[in-house]
């Protein structure tokens, strides 16, 4: 069957190289414009881009999927179904009515609907998540769903981690579907009512760390936010990332102390251990390195015993 497809981050790239792979011919890639990136400001690719490219792909990158230039060159291509994942623009009605799309959506519907449903489930402390293929209608997330898979999120597992298992797992999820396009078996569910929640796009305002706020919780929003966001705290006026942390039971008292090599936050509930951590304009470090070189204010106690 030929098929187009429709993705830009990383995350869509396991999906994009499983149509490569399989039976089925990719005849059309549509991604997000170049971006200036890094020092140089040199526009570059996505990662879909970068992978359509290598795999010899022809690519697309409009500022609108629904603008009359794609829209001819998906019609031309032939393609009897648009696959979507984490693409990053809308889909108006004409495009939707075109072809059959499907998206792999990275949690189990109705539940995290919306741009950030990695990051929100970690950050609520949910311990399950999963992926559902679904048919793409004029909804955010709401269109009948044709499978879903699920699994546990670890205990310390962060969103990247998250993101690729789901990544992987939705890739071969995504094949399935197209073969059923192709031999006419597709069956399509309804979203249940109940369990909706919508999971919002990250913002600045998700990032900071609230130390009156319980351990668990701070812990969960920096696995929610690593490692493409970043959770910061403020350390000795300057604004820090904190890319790892754990919770622990003690409570060492209200700010930062450093303990033997680590870095704890007395919190509203227990404590947080920071594990590593980025000063401004530096790269990551583990907390020994940083301490280490730190000359700035930061009360000194002896380890819990």
């Amino acid at each position: 069957m030929k098929v187009a497809f429709a993705g830009s981050p990383p995350a869509a790239v396991p999906a994009l190289r499983a149509l490569h792979a399989s039976r089925h011919e990719v005849v059309l890639v549509v991604t997000q414009p170049q971006k200036a990136r890094g020092r140089s400001g040199r526009p570059t690719p996505t990662a879909v881009g970068a992978a359509a490219e290598e795999l010899g792909l022809p690519v697309v990158a409009p500022p609108s999927i629904n603008a009359d230039e794609p829209m001819a060159a998906l019609d031309a291509s032939g393609a009897g179904v648009l696959c979507v994942v984490a693409f990053g623009q809308i889909l108006r009605a004409p495009l939707l009515a075109a072809r059959p799309c499907i998206n792999v959506h990275f949690s189990l519907l109705p539940a995290y609907r919306g741009a950030a449903p990695v990051e929100r489930a970690i950050m609520d402390g949910r311990d399950e998540t999963g992926v559902t293929i679904m048919r793409m209608d004029e909804g955010l997330d709401t269109g009948p769903m044709i499978s879903s898979w699920e699994t546990p999120i670890g205990p310390e597992e962060d969103a990247g981690a998250l993101v690729s298992r789901l990544a992987d797992a939705g890739a071969g999820m995504l094949v399935e579907a197209v073969d059923a396009i192709e031999a006419g078996t597709l069956r399509l569910t309804p979203q249940p009512q109940e369990g909706v929640s919508i999971a919002r796009k990250i913002t600045d305002e998700d990032r900071p760390l609230d130390l009156a706020r319980p351990a668990r919780e701070l812990a969960d929003r920096v696995r929610a936010l690593s490692p493409h966001v970043g959770a910061t705290l403020d350390i000795d006026g300057s604004r820090y990332k904190v890319w790892r942390a754990r919770p622990r039971p003690d409570s060492p008292g209200p700010g930062l102390h450093a303990e033997r090599g680590a870095i704890v936050a007395g919190c509203g509930d227990g404590a947080l251990e920071i594990l590593e951590l980025q000063p401004p304009g530096r790269g990551r470090m583990d907390a020994g390195a940083f301490l280490r070189g730190f000359r700035g204010r930061l009360e000194i106690r002896a380890a819990a015993q």
